[in-house]
C-alpha cells in the first residue's frame, strides 16, 4: 500500500480550496490527488504510479490539464495570502535535467540550459522572515542569478529588506530593490571600493534560511531533478511542493 501525504485535516483544507477553483468534487478526487503527490515525492515515470491511485494516464491527464489551467500556481498563492515579507531572501539552484525532460515538441525554450553539471534548469527564489517559499521563477541552468534577480525581486514588491549573497552584489539589483523601497543586505566582493561598513551581518547571518527552503523542496525528487519536458509542468510541480510545505501553516 503506498504511503499516503495527506492526513484528514489537510486534505478538508485542501479539498476546499480546490473546489474554489471549480474542479469536479469526484468521488477518486483525493485519490487523483494523493497520485499526484506520490510522482512529486518519487519521482517514478507516471505510467509507473501504483495501480491503487487508479488509471496511470488519467491521473497525468488531470494534472497536465490542471497545470494548463494554472491551478497549481493559484494553489500556491492562496495559501501564502498572508506571506510575512519584513526580510525577504533569495537565492537560486540548479536542478538535473533527467535525459526524459528533453524533446519537448514545438521548439520552444522549455528551460534547460548548459551548465558545468551538464544539462540543467535553475530554480530561482525568494523566501519570506518564516523560511517559507513566497516566489519563484524557472530558467536555463546557463542563467545567472543576477540576471534573472530584478525580475524576482519584482515579484516581492512590498518587502522591507532584501538579503542575498554577494553573488548578487550588483548596481542593477540593489537599484531595483531601492526603487521598491526595499534596505539592502548584499556583501559587496573583495574588489569592492566601498566595503562592508554598516551591514548588518547579524541579520545576514540568517540567510541560511534559503538553503534550508531549498532542501525541503528537493526532499520531493519531482523537484530536485527535472523529469518533465514542459516548463509549465516543472513550475506546477514545484508550486505544489511549495504549496504542500505551506498547507500546515
Amino acid at each position: 500500500m503506498p504511503r499516503y501525504m495527506l492526513t484528514e485535516e489537510l486534505w478538508s483544507k485542501l479539498r476546499e480550496i480546490l473546489l474554489q477553483f471549480s474542479l469536479y468534487n469526484k468521488v477518486g478526487l483525493r485519490k487523483t490527488v494523493e497520485g499526484i503527490l506520490f510522482r512529486m515525492r518519487t519521482g517514478i515515470p507516471w505510467r509507473d504510479l501504483p495501480e491503487h491511485f487508479g488509471e496511470w494516464n488519467s491521473i497525468y491527464k488531470a494534472f497536465n490539464h490542471w497545470s494548463k489551467k494554472g491551478i497549481w500556481k493559484k494553489l500556491f498563492n492562496v495559501l501564502k495570502t498572508d506571506s510575512d515579507l519584513e526580510w525577504v531572501f533569495i537565492d537560486g539552484s540548479y536542478v538535473k535535467a533527467h535525459q526524459h525532460s528533453a524533446g519537448a515538441a514545438g521548439g520552444y525554450d522549455e528551460n534547460i540550459g548548459k551548465s558545468r553539471a551538464g544539462n540543467t534548469s535553475k530554480v530561482h527564489l525568494a523566501i519570506n522572515a518564516y523560511g517559507l517559499q513566497h516566489v519563484f521563477t524557472i530558467t536555463g541552468g546557463h542563467i545567472n542569478d543576477c540576471t534573472e534577480a530584478p525580475a524576482l525581486i519584482k515579484k516581492v514588491e512590498g518587502a522591507q529588506i532584501l538579503i542575498a549573497d554577494k553573488g548578487y552584489d550588483s548596481q542593477t539589483i540593489r537599484a531595483e530593490a531601492e526603487a521598491l523601497e526595499m534596505s539592502v543586505i548584499i556583501p559587496r566582493r573583495k574588489n569592492s571600493i566601498k566595503g562592508n561598513k554598516g551591514l548588518d551581518w547579524h541579520l545576514y547571518k540568517l540567510r541560511h534560511l534559503v538553503e534550508n527552503a531549498f532542501a525541503r523542496l528537493k526532499q520531493y525528487r519531482a523537484v530536485a531533478t527535472r523529469y518533465d519536458k514542459l516548463t509549465r509542468n516543472y513550475e506546477s510541480i514545484v508550486s505544489l511542493a511549495c504549496a504542500f510545505l505551506w498547507l500546515p501553516m
